[in-house]
């Protein structure tokens, strides 16, 4: 097959905004600045707080709870390929929880960049997505200097909270 301009652009559909409700989804709405004039869509759980942050966005729900639920963690999975294949986003991106472990996985296999967000809180210690994600991970994002310790191929960026 002849390599084209057009193949060789990478993906070109929408930022993906992978999270679960809270703190996590609260991270990455600190970025409206930079999401706001993209196309996104959004990976959320069906929780009271996320269908009233994300009113108006285009959303897809995901299954939840997702800490140590195989269940969910397999109706994740095969989410994530069948949103992946179907929209092929320019970017995922991530500050967590659970949820993200599929998506970072499957966006790798489909050569997807992905970006995850260390949270505010944990200073102190990397977060258990943090570690499963990393090796999916294309840029990982801190806050904290003290974060460099357990993830030294970070960019640091300051609070985003």
């Amino acid at each position: 097959m002849k390599n084209t301009p057009a193949a060789d652009a990478g993906p070109t559909g929408p930022v993906l905004l992978v999270s679960s409700q809270g703190g996590h989804l609260a991270h990455l709405l600190a970025l409206r600045s930079w999401w706001e004039d993209r196309d996104r869509l959004w990976v959320c759980p069906d929780t009271p707080d996320v269908v009233d942050r994300l009113e108006g966005e285009r959303v897809v729900r995901s299954f939840s709870p997702t800490t140590r639920h195989l269940p969910n963690l397999v109706r994740n999975a095969v989410l994530a390929v069948r949103v992946l294949r179907r929209e092929r986003p320019s970017i995922v991106v991530s500050a967590g929880a659970g949820v993200a472990v599929p998506f970072f996985v499957a966006a790798r296999a489909l050569d997807i960049p992905t970006v995850f967000i260390e949270v505010y809180d944990r200073f102190d210690s990397a977060t258990m997505t943090g570690r499963l994600c990393g090796p999916f991970t294309t840029r990982r994002i801190v806050q904290w200097q003290s974060q460099l310790e357990f993830y030294p191929d970070a960019r640091l960026v300051g609070p985003l909270l």
